[in-house]
């Protein structure tokens, strides 16, 4: 988010090509319970900047004005991200005091980590655990604390850097794989895309207002319409069949595509799932899940 004179975010509207990358955004920004979007990709590709330009524009989860966007820097200490408990207060009040943490600062938004393959296992656990349950528990010493934590966590990687371990990727609703583009015209289009937004990032940001805003009206009705979204039986049958012949294991896959898919299904205003909803929510909940031998 921006605000008073800051520099604004790159458009989301204005990213070029990526389209996998933006759809997986979308979805998540519709349907936060997904559990998070994993981006795995080089350095130079869009990562960051469409994360950025999508909580730019994002309306509240839990109503009132823009999103909270919150970054987390890869040093926070675990109190810093869930928040810590006074026990002191317990004696005076009978019950302890809640100091929030950054978990709880997104609540309504968009938590961001940024290279999060080299974030502590035990810290990623609680963020994933927090983003597909709306809630976060703290406990110290016996007592514990639960409160709202309803935001959509986004994770990004070099895969270069290292990867993350298959307990933690599978827990990641949906990932997305982004490479630099081999089409010469895309290329020219992009670079001069960042040129233009270099020279007058407010000019720039003004000329995609209205398609942000477009963006932004969507996600906003397709949330509306999520709770009405049905799916039928035929496609909870062609997901089972999905999982199955990829050789996953466990439920989260099933489940996963079948909420992914009545997000797509909300965001073009339909209320009930089709074959296409389906194949949209397998291509992004399954490549980071296939069994490997």
């Amino acid at each position: 988010m921006t605000g008073g004179g800051a520099r604004p975010s790159f458009p989301f509207s204005a990213v070029v090509g990526q389209d996998g990358l933006r759809l997986a955004l979308t979805l998540l920004a519709v349907d936060p319970g997904i559990g998070g979007v994993l981006i795995r990709g080089q350095k130079g590709t869009a990562k960051t900047t469409a994360v950025r330009g999508l909580a730019a524009l994002v309306p509240s989860s839990d109503g009132g004005g823009r999103a909270p966007f919150v970054e987390l820097p890869l040093g926070a200490t675990e109190d810093r991200v869930v928040g810590s408990l006074d026990l002191e207060a317990l004696a005076d009040s009978g019950r302890p005091s809640f100091r929030p943490g950054l978990v709880s600062d997104a609540h309504g938004g968009l938590l961001y980590v940024d290279e999060v393959n080299l974030l502590a296992d035990h810290l990623v656990d609680v963020l994933l655990d927090a983003a597909a349950s709306g809630r976060l528990t703290v406990e110290r010493d016996g007592v514990s604390h639960t409160a709202p934590a309803r935001f959509a966590l986004v994770g990004t990687m070099n895969p270069e850097e290292g990867e993350l371990r298959p307990q933690l990727l599978d827990r990641f609703g949906l990932a997305v794989d982004v490479v630099g583009s081999d089409d010469a015209a895309e290329r020219v289009e992009i670079v001069r895309r960042r040129r233009a937004y270099d020279a007058d990032p407010a000019g720039f940001a003004a000329r995609h207002a209205a398609a942000d805003s477009a963006v932004g009206a969507e996600i906003e009705a397709a949330r509306a319409r999520l709770a009405s979204v049905t799916v039928p039986d035929r496609e909870l049958t062609r997901i089972a069949l999905v999982c199955l012949e990829v050789g996953v294991e466990g439920m989260r896959a099933d489940v996963v595509i079948a909420r992914t898919a009545a997000a797509h299904a909300a965001l073009r205003g339909r209320d009930r799932v089709s074959e296409e909803d389906v194949r949209v929510g397998a291509e992004l909940a399954l490549p980071h899940r296939r069994r490997r031998d």
